[in-house]
């Protein structure tokens, strides 16, 4: 038993894995009968923790390896061959050296980064600047993957990255590897919609209707009940009824706040009212206030200016509107216009169906006050 049972990082076990049945069923089915498959939702809403759910799943565990790849901070092809690299090595060394040997015996253009043992074991000792063809390595990735002793199921985190990379064909790259790649299923994970969406739905793109798509909506508010006096009442703990409906609403059910905030009830009390929860939210948004802090320094004031006037809105329309640069005391249409745009690449901003929001609602929280 571990001491929080409201995990806000990483993945633990079933046992404090909430709900997600029909989801884990279908992505499990979809997986395990050849269909690559597109997750889609916000992000913090679970789609890495559905996928390392399915993973520990034990007929992916008996029959499959797998791999689950984050590309979100990746900047180009190779950064991105190296973190898939990495991320294959590290999954298999649990598997015994023998793998690991395999796997390492298909990266030839990578030898100088891998060295041996007395034994004549290999190990990654591989840096980013060791990989000086990453169109040839990934290459090499996939031979790995087409000739592997069980079938391969990978997920790739944040796939929407390689649309800004700077090399004009990974889309077309990845495409082909994927298409050519009979032993492996793929899931392109996402939380960027309209570009996810585009990606797999446009004509015009590489990946046109070549997967399934799968979007990830909130857990169900009386699973997240249930889930959460399960594990009070576990600890010898109590939660008031009307507790998790205020964070879920004040959150729109998203996973993570979700967890975040029970985790830091879980700690404060023993015995939990909704008056605690803004409590807690308070000490989050405390713990956080230096971060905030430079973030804000990091911006003109123009971006400044307009983030707090979107944190102030909740959910801001027509932010170049008359009325919404007249309400905020904003300088003009253009300049918010420029901010917007500015804001959205740095991912403090999301725009979803003509809605702006503060992406870290934490951060919305704390802006809102100033």
């Amino acid at each position: 038993m571990i001491e929080n049972p409201f995990i806000t990082y990483g993945y633990e076990s079933a046992e404090y894995f909430c709900d997600r049945k029909s989801e884990t069923r279908e992505l499990t089915s979809l997986l395990t009968n050849g269909n690559h498959t597109a997750l889609i939702s916000p992000r913090r809403m679970g789609k890495t923790g559905l996928i390392h759910h399915c993973f520990a799943q034990q007929a992916m565990q008996d029959d499959y390896y797998t791999f689950l790849i984050d590309i979100y901070a990746t900047k180009n092809l190779q950064d991105m061959v190296y973190r898939i690299g990495q991320s294959i090595v590290n999954r298999l060394k649990p598997r015994g050296q023998a793998v690991v040997d395999t796997f390492l015996r298909f990266v030839t253009s990578l030898r100088t980064g891998i060295s041996f043992d007395g034994q004549g074991n290999a190990s990654w000792n591989i840096g980013l600047g060791d990989i000086k063809s990453p169109d040839f390595t990934l290459e090499e990735i996939f031979n790995y993957l087409k000739s592997a002793d069980r079938k391969c199921i990978v997920a790739i985190d944040e796939f929407q990255a390689i649309a800004d990379y700077p090399e004009q064909n990974v889309e077309e790259l990845m495409r082909t590897h994927v298409q050519d790649c009979r032993n492996a299923v793929f899931v392109f994970s996402g939380s960027q919609k309209s570009m996810m969406s585009e990606m797999f739905s446009s004509p015009a793109r590489p990946f046109y209707q070549s997967v399934s798509l799968m979007f990830l909506k909130p857990v169900p508010l009386s699973e997240y009940e249930q889930f959460a006096k399960r594990h009070f009442e576990y600890a010898g703990k109590t939660i008031a009824s009307g507790v998790v409906r205020a964070i879920y609403e004040r959150y729109d059910g998203t996973t993570w706040y979700l967890q975040k905030v029970l985790n830091q009830l879980f700690a404060n009390n023993d015995s939990v009212i909704v008056g605690d929860v803004e409590k807690a939210v308070n000490q989050i948004i405390n713990q956080n206030e230096e971060a905030y802090k430079d973030i804000l320094y990091q911006l003109t004031a123009r971006q400044r200016d307009l983030l707090v006037a979107v944190s102030r809105e909740g959910k801001a329309r027509q932010i170049t509107g008359m009325q919404f640069v007249k309400n905020h005391h904003l300088s003009s249409a253009s300049s918010v216009q420029k901010s917007a745009q500015a804001l959205l690449e740095k991912q403090l901003l999301t725009h979803q169906h003509g809605v702006y929001e503060v992406y870290d609602k934490f951060l919305s929280e704390w802006l809102a006050r100033t």
